[in-house]
């Protein structure tokens, strides 16, 4: 009998593809970068320090997640990200390097889960978990369309 572990099943038990392969846990990506003006907190006035802000941190690890995943997917398949909790633990001052790391820790059906952290050249600066879904393009463009109209 044949196995289908790349198949998941659509609202009419039709099968759909997902993934030319599944990533293995363990599949590790790293991103570096420089604090830059266009990643620091917007209220760094009055002897506030210029850091680096949160939402820019959690677009950076959730791009290294992404990244990571490029090589099991379709042509016609991306990821987005669907859930993170992250703890972010200490500031980063502009011009500091930052290391970030996203590890699978779980695949499920259409979902994978990754372990991020971030590190500058002192300290871990935050850590947590983030969940990316597989989509397929042209089905996700007809449900933002639907949106527009």
């Amino acid at each position: 009998m044949a196995k289908f572990s790349h198949l998941s099943f659509g609202r009419r038990g039709v099968p759909l593809r997902r993934m030319k392969a599944r990533p293995k846990i363990g599949t590790t990506r790293e991103f570096q970068f420089t604090v830059g003006p266009e990643h620091v907190i917007d209220f760094a006035t009055d002897g506030m320090p210029a850091v680096l802000s949160t939402p820019r941190l959690i677009g950076l690890l959730e791009r290294t997640a992404r990244e990571a995943l490029y090589p099991f997917l379709e042509a016609d398949e991306r990821t987005v990200g669907a859930e993170i909790e992250l703890r972010h633990l200490a500031p980063t001052p502009l011009g500091a390097q930052v290391t970030c790391v996203a590890r699978v820790i779980a695949v499920g059906e259409g979902t994978i889960t990754f372990h991020v952290e971030a590190r500058d050249e002192h300290e871990m600066i935050a850590r947590g978990l983030h969940k990316r879904g597989v989509i397929r393009v042209e089905k996700f463009a007809r449900r933002v369309a639907r949106k527009m109209t």
